[in-house]
Order: C-alpha cells, then structure tokens, then sequence
C-alpha cells in the first residue's frame, strides 16, 4: 500500500517536472528576446542622445502610460467594447450567410462575388459614407470593424463546409437525411477547424476595423478609444504616450488571439490532427 502511495507521488512529481520543462522552453526564449531588444533600445536611445519626441526609451513609454493610466485603460475598454460588437456581429452574419450559400451552389455563384469586392473595396473609401448612414460614434465604428473582420469568418467557413468528405455525406444521404440534418450534424461540425481558422484572422482585424472607425468616425460611446488616444497624442507630439497606445492594441490583439486559441484548443483537442500533436 505504502509502495503505491509513493508510485503515485512520483508519478504526479513526473508530471509537473514534464510540465514546468514544457513551460519553460515555450516562455524562455520570447521572453529573452523581449528583454533583449528592450535592454538595446533603452541603452542605444540614450548613448546617442535622441529626442524624446522622436524616438522614447522604453521606460519613457512606460512612465507615460502609468502617468496617464487612467485615461489609457479608458481607451482600451472602449476599444475592447467595440471590436466585440463588431466581431460577434462578423461572426453571426459571416457564418449564417456562409451555410445558406452552402446549401445552394446556385446562390453561392451568385453572391459569392459580391462579397469579394465588399473585402476589396478600401475601407477609407467608404467609410465617410457608413459615417453618413450611421452618423460619427459608436454606430460607424462598430459597422467599420465588422466590414474588416466579416470575410475571413465567412470565407473560411464556406470552404469549411465545402470541404466535407464525399463518402460521409453519401453516407447521411444513404439514411434519408434531409439537408439541414446533413448540414447540422455533418458539415457544420467538420467545418469547425475551418471556422476557428477564421475566427483567430478575424479577432485581430476587429480591432484594426475599431482603432481605423475611431480615426474616421470620432468617439465612440462617449469615451475615446485607442485610435482616438493616437490621434489626439500625434497631434500634441506626446511620442511616449502615442507608443504606449499602439503597445495597448497590440497586447489588446495578442489578448484576443490567445482567447480564441484556447476555445479552438479545447473544441478541437479531442479529434482534429492540429491541435491533437499542440
């Protein structure tokens, strides 16, 4: 009995050793690269003398955002706020319209072109019209981060669930199943990967649609947000200010990514090749 208690406490120490090496060797390197490049930064800013208005040190950009932390974390929650509203919206429509193209080769030859040029046409070109449809604020921002994270989500989930295998639709076709059963509890779960591949482009390029609709659009919700903050900074040449902003949407855009990682890894762990050898 005794022997076995010590074989299980072994084996658990095992494990967290293999899981504290596994740790380690992903954190380590990024993390020594990071300090690197800061400690370099920082040391050649000052051996050479550069204004701060043109090029900050490191700890520059930091006593700026903690001098105005306040107004920073303000703009990164209106930011967080509007690229949600935009990526749960590009999610909705980009997945809805996505299966009912699916179910009809004629209305996906049909449609499918449209929504190319919608991808191709340049925001800055028809954003002053969303601003005129939804007026300056929130509305126009939300709709400019959904025009920019609508078509990978969609394109993705069409091939997605054009992708199923023939043998296995044969299959549900065999036992009389009608299309929505087919696209319900076939193809809709085989595109998932497809989907999640989708979601991760799209979650960044919510909020680039965001920061790009607050420098078109103004304000929104009442509060500025980060591309707000940009502007507003680069106008008052406030450089320590204006890089801790773009460093907030970066951390903001890497936040975001690793969350959808994490929903993929748990959604496709169990029986999808890329996330099983992760």
């Amino acid at each position: 009995m005794e022997n076995a208690a010590i074989a299980v406490r072994r084996e658990k120490n095992r494990r967290l050793r293999g899981l504290g090496a596994a740790l380690l060797e992903k954190i380590v390197p990024p993390l020594l690269v990071l300090v690197t490049v800061v400690g370099l930064w920082e040391l050649l800013v000052s051996l050479t003398g550069t204004p701060k208005y043109l090029l900050p040190r490191p700890s520059d950009i930091w006593q700026a955002a903690l001098a105005k932390r306040g107004a920073l974390l303000e703009s990164v929650s209106t930011t967080i706020v509007e690229s949600l509203f935009g990526f749960a919206i590009s999610l909705a429509l980009g997945i809805s319209l996505a299966m009912l193209l699916a179910c009809s080769k004629w209305v996906e030859r049909s449609v499918y072109p449209y929504a190319i040029v919608l991808q191709t046409v340049p925001i800055v070109a028809v954003a002053p019209i969303i601003v005129i449809w939804f007026g300056a604020g929130m509305n126009a921002i939300v709709a400019i981060s959904f025009l920019l994270s609508f078509f990978p989500i969609f394109s993705n989930t069409l091939i997605g669930l054009n992708s199923t295998d023939k043998n296995l639709k044969n299959l549900f076709f065999l036992y009389n199943a009608s299309k929505l059963q087919t696209l319900f509890q076939l193809r809709l779960p085989a595109a998932l990967p497809y989907i999640l591949g989708g979601l991760k482009i799209s979650c960044s390029m919510s909020i680039m649609g965001a920061i790009v609709g607050e420098y078109i659009a103004g304000i929104g919700g009442g509060k500025g947000g980060l591309g707000y903050s940009i502007t507003v900074a680069a106008s008052r040449l406030e450089t320590s200010y204006l890089f801790a902003c773009g460093l907030s949407s970066s951390l903001l855009g890497i936040g975001f990514f690793l969350a959808i990682n994490a929903a993929s890894n748990r959604l496709l762990r169990s029986w999808h090749e890329s996330e099983m050898k992760s």
